[in-house]
């Protein structure tokens, strides 16, 4: 009998270790059981504190910062610094005059937070590529130092989420300089806002205009906002563990790995299926993140509009990643001198903006090439509007002919992106054009839809579910939001239900925990 409790509390001393302790292998997710638990735990400490500020901001700060830990390991002090460095470059800057000081603190700020990206990120990329191109160069001037130039890439832990929280701490130091805003009184308040786990690891990244003013509020969360909070975490986890995690490891994951091994037409839906893979991955977890903000009193902005609706290109990036694409306009775009500077410099500015924007994404060529291609997209459709005015009817309304000929093309020139999003190496997403080009096979598709038919299915119903109109996603909102709380309890059981009868054994990241 004592053996048994001293081995019962021995056993649970190791359960207590592993739920404080990093796990590489074992992030925190919002999809997994860990996180339900934890929440639930935390939840309820979090409402007894609803009326203490202070309280409720260190023990939310707390409990973010674990989850990052969770994530990243004692990378966490990264996070501490950047709220630390921007905190004190914020207060210095709302009262200095000095135009050149001012520009100098801006500059600071820059080279802390694109520093820490540039060697975390980008620091092996770079240096391979110097090697490259010394090396070239050697061949071309005959120097046998030169040629023999190599890089050996080094090991580096790229914390999770540092392209999100670098840029999201950098708007507000920009944001103060443009005097747009205030800096906060306390290290403790804006530590809050750079670490506030819904949006820390993969977005949205949320402005400090819009956030700030929210977190002395007290959190009141109504009947309607716990219901569209409860909705859009339904939804989001659905979208991740169903949708996106079953056609990736039982489809997409396999033609990206070998296109070789499969036909034209099956590469095409492996497109297909990964621009959905993509879709689903991403916006459920913004889904999810801003749910459970929701939840704790906290509104964030839509990250993602139905984009796979868009008729242009440029609607595509209205609707897509939204907190993304307007952060990058507004610091980077129009910092550049947006369309003000001729239309000559407009195209060039929209170019490099999206270059960059590719390559925030990856330290690779592939996504450099990504970007570029979205740039060469955007001044396309930028020049044909203006040249053409025929393509753009008054008000800015599309007939349903041209609205629907317009989708097809912008899908597929998304998809043609994607491609070099998600492939290993250039090469791979040449394999997979060329399959696609000059080995087809069209009667391979009923074949595939049998051999595939839960794929298939869960395609179909991915693409349905994301093509309705708003007011039908309005309606079921409607619906689950005005559910007794026992039917939203039964729904959140169904949901869960169906994702541990698909689960894989493995744990599956969400796709942007790698930006």
């Amino acid at each position: 009998m004592v053996n048994g409790l001293v081995m019962i509390r021995e056993i649970s001393l190791e359960k207590l270790a592993e739920l404080f302790a990093y796990q590489p292998k074992a992030p925190l997710l919002f999809s997994s059981g860990l996180f339900l638990f934890l929440f639930i735990g935390f939840l309820m400490m979090y409402l007894s504190l609803r009326k203490h500020t202070l309280a409720r901001l260190v023990y939310v700060t707390a409990f973010s910062l674990y989850f990052y830990y969770k994530s990243s390991g004692i990378w966490f002090v990264l996070l501490l610094f950047t709220a630390t460095t921007d905190f004190l470059i914020g207060k210095r800057l709302s009262y200095t005059a000095s135009v050149v000081v001012r520009k100098w603190l801006v500059i600071a700020s820059l080279c802390v937070n694109l520093g820490m990206l540039c060697y975390f990120k980008y620091a092996n990329f770079l240096l391979n590529l110097f090697a490259q191109l010394g090396h070239e160069i050697g061949h071309l001037t005959g120097n046998a130092a030169l040629q023999g130039l190599t890089y050996t890439p080094v090991d580096i832990f790229l914390p999770v989420g540092i392209s999100f929280f670098t840029f999201q701490s950098l708007s507000y130091v920009i944001d103060i300089y443009r005097r747009q805003i205030e800096p906060v009184n306390r290290w403790t308040d804006y530590l809050f806002y750079v670490s506030f786990f819904p949006q820390l690891v993969a977005g949205p990244i949320v402005r400090a205009r819009d956030f700030l003013p929210q977190i002395h509020r007290e959190p009141v969360v109504s009947r309607e906002q716990f219901g569209e909070g409860f909705y859009l975490i339904l939804c989001g986890l659905f979208k991740k563990a169903v949708i996106s995690d079953y056609i990736s490891l039982n489809f997409v994951d396999r033609v990206f790995d070998a296109p070789l091994l499969y036909t034209g037409v099956e590469n095409l839906l492996g497109v297909y299926g990964y621009a959905l893979q993509i879709y689903c991955d991403f916006s459920g977890y913004s889904d999810m993140a801003i749910g459970i903000a929701l939840l704790l009193g906290f509104r964030f902005t839509v990250n993602f509009d139905s984009p796979y609706q868009s008729a242009t290109i440029t609607e595509f990036w209205r609707r897509w990643h939204i907190s993304l694409s307007s952060w990058l306009r507004d610091y980077l775009y129009i910092s550049l001198g947006g369309n003000r500077k001729g239309k000559g410099r407009t195209y060039v500015n929209l170019f490099i903006t999206m270059l960059l924007g590719g390559l925030w994404h990856g330290a690779s060529l592939r996504f450099m090439f990504w970007g570029a291609w979205h740039g060469v997209a955007l001044g396309v459709h930028k020049f044909v509007v203006g040249r053409f005015g025929s393509f753009k009817r008054q008000g800015g309304e599309m007939t349903p002919f041209r609205r629907g000929l317009g989708m097809f093309v912008t899908f597929h020139a998304v998809c043609f992106g994607w491609i070099f999003f998600r492939a290993d190496t250039l090469q791979s997403a040449g394999e997979i054009i060329r399959q696609i080009v000059t080995d087809f096979h069209p009667e391979i598709f009923l074949p595939f839809v049998v051999g595939y038919k839960g794929v298939f299915f869960l395609m179909v119903l991915g693409y349905v579910f994301h093509l309705m109109p708003k007011r039908s996603e309005r309606y079921m909102q409607r619906i689950v939001t005005r559910s007794p709380l026992f039917v939203q309890a039964i729904l959140l059981v169904i949901v869960i239900f169906i994702v541990i009868q698909i689960k894989s054994a493995g744990v599956q990241p969400f796709i942007y925990f790698q930006f």
